[in-house]
């Protein structure tokens, strides 16, 4: 996963790829990743539990990989940021900006989303925000992966060994 960050990003600068399509990748980067769960608790089933498990034991498994998951990919953002990225806040805010005036903004919705952006580059300058906002883009998406790998994992009949 967080090589699939550093390798996004390199992706988005060179290619000036538009923040559409950066949503696009990095959450697919994030799904299909974030689908090991799926594989690890069918794993941990079919290995140590033979073929049985419980939602609980499923969703425990999978949420610390999800924890962990996120907290590494938060970690990289990190360092990222603090070294190749540090100039991340203008170049999203531009943009963000070019995109608007592109699809025909008005001045009024433009200055409005460039007071909202001068916000964000102010909270983002904290890096406990900063951490925080970089976990809060990842573990959702481990979290619904884990309750859905739980949920179907729990059945015996779906995907036996």
């Amino acid at each position: 996963m967080s090589a699939m960050l550093l390798i996004t990003q390199y992706i988005f600068r060179v290619n000036n790829t538009t923040l559409d399509y950066g949503m696009l990748i990095g959450f697919s980067t994030m799904i299909i990743s974030l689908s090991l769960i799926f594989v690890a608790i069918k794993s941990y089933r079919d290995q140590h539990q033979n073929g049985i498990i419980t939602f609980g034991k499923a969703f425990q498994i999978g949420i610390l990989i999800a924890i962990i998951t996120s907290l590494m990919y938060a970690t990289t953002w990190e360092i990222y940021f603090n070294t190749a990225g540090s100039d991340f806040v203008e170049w999203y805010s531009k943009a963000q900006l070019d995109k608007m005036v592109e699809e025909g903004a008005g001045e009024a919705e433009v200055n409005e989303m460039k007071t909202s952006l001068e916000q964000l580059a102010t909270i983002y300058q904290n890096p406990l925000m900063r951490f925080s906002m970089t976990l809060l883009e990842i573990f959702p998406v481990g979290l619904i992966i884990t309750l859905i790998s739980a949920g179907l994992l729990r059945k015996k009949e779906i995907v036996q060994a």
